[in-house]
């Protein structure tokens, strides 16, 4: 499902390329979904706007939480990267995602697990893989469709699992070297993008979700010990968020990617119990830190930006 820019006797005719470029690195399939689900369906419906998802696993080691598709664990048949793969397809498919590419191919690095488990001592895992032949696979990315944007993690990869880490730490060095003819020369011309952007969940939102369960009585074993947002690690100050992209004509969208990842997320589970409450507000609105590049001009008390091509000369092609 790739989108590769028009071609000519001579190359890549980057003038064909489309004005706005942004770039989304997941680790998994379904983590497009939840926490950048809707900026994604919003750019992928917007004129002139071309956005690459990159995903650096299968997911192999997830949970599998459809009973009659246990077998595909990876302690049992272990067959869920394969069937992750239809699942992320139809997901692509709900949010407008033309152009998706596997991390090096598909299967090219495993899912590690989470932190401190087996799968992080796998050979073939992400969280084991050489930094520079995956940086390099993600520049050939970078090189070929130009993305003015990244968008990735923070470097605990939002809640600490390997992959995520990973996929931060890669995204952030193709950042810094794609524009470094000396960096994978054999990876095309080079490219500098000009934003970077970390996923974020600021403290008033978690805090939104703390009291909708709370006053719901639904899902109270979620926040057993958690007083407030103060309590949750991942919790960003509202004041260091710095881009707010409100999206809420595409909740449905997310909704509907969300469902096709039927393996990782029930429709009982926390996601759509959050749906089904607060739903429009939390999954209609995502959040993100700018890490590198400009701030572009924002709006409401902390100035968030409103665009992930905020301040951006869009002008300027190829």
């Amino acid at each position: 499902m790739t989108a590769p820019a028009a071609r000519t006797g001579s190359g890549t005719d980057f003038t064909a390329l489309p004005a706005r470029r942004v770039m989304f690195v997941h680790a998994h399939p379904d983590d497009e979904v939840i926490g950048t689900g809707v900026s994604i369906a919003s750019y992928a419906a917007a004129p002139d706007t071309a956005v690459t998802l990159v995903t650096c696993t299968l997911g192999e080691m997830g949970e599998v939480l459809v009973p009659e598709l246990i077998n595909l664990r990876s302690d049992l048949g272990d067959q869920l990267g394969g069937y992750r793969m239809g699942e992320l397809t139809a997901a692509c498919v709900a949010l407008g995602v033309t152009d998706h590419r596997f991390l090096g191919g598909a299967g090219r690095w495993r899912d590690s697990g989470m932190m401190g488990t087996p799968g992080n001592d796998d050979p073939r895992c992400l969280w084991r893989a050489d930094i520079d032949t995956a940086t390099a696979a993600l520049v050939r990315i970078v090189r070929e469709v130009r993305p003015q944007v990244l968008v990735t993690y923070d470097e605990n990869g939002g809640y600490g699992h390997p992959d995520h880490i990973r996929a931060h730490e890669l995204t952030a060095r193709a950042f810094d070297v794609a524009a470094d003819a000396a960096f994978a020369p054999d990876a095309g011309p080079r490219w500098q993008p000009l934003k970077l952007y970390e996923t974020a969940m600021p403290r008033s939102a978690i805090q939104a979700g703390i009291d909708y369960f709370r006053s719901s009585g639904a899902g109270q074993e979620l926040f057993a010990g958690v007083e407030s947002a103060e309590d949750v690690p991942m919790a960003v100050p509202d004041e260091a968020v710095t881009t707010e992209i409100q999206a809420h004509p595409y909740y449905e969208a997310k909704i509907a990617a969300m469902r096709a990842h039927a393996t990782q997320m029930t429709t009982d589970g926390f996601f759509f119990a959050l749906a089904d409450g607060i739903g429009h507000h939390a999954w209609g609105t995502e959040y993100y830190v700018l890490t590198r590049g400009e701030r572009g001009p924002g709006a409401g008390p902390y100035g968030r930006e409103t665009d992930l091509f905020a301040g951006l000369d869009l002008n300027v092609r190829g």
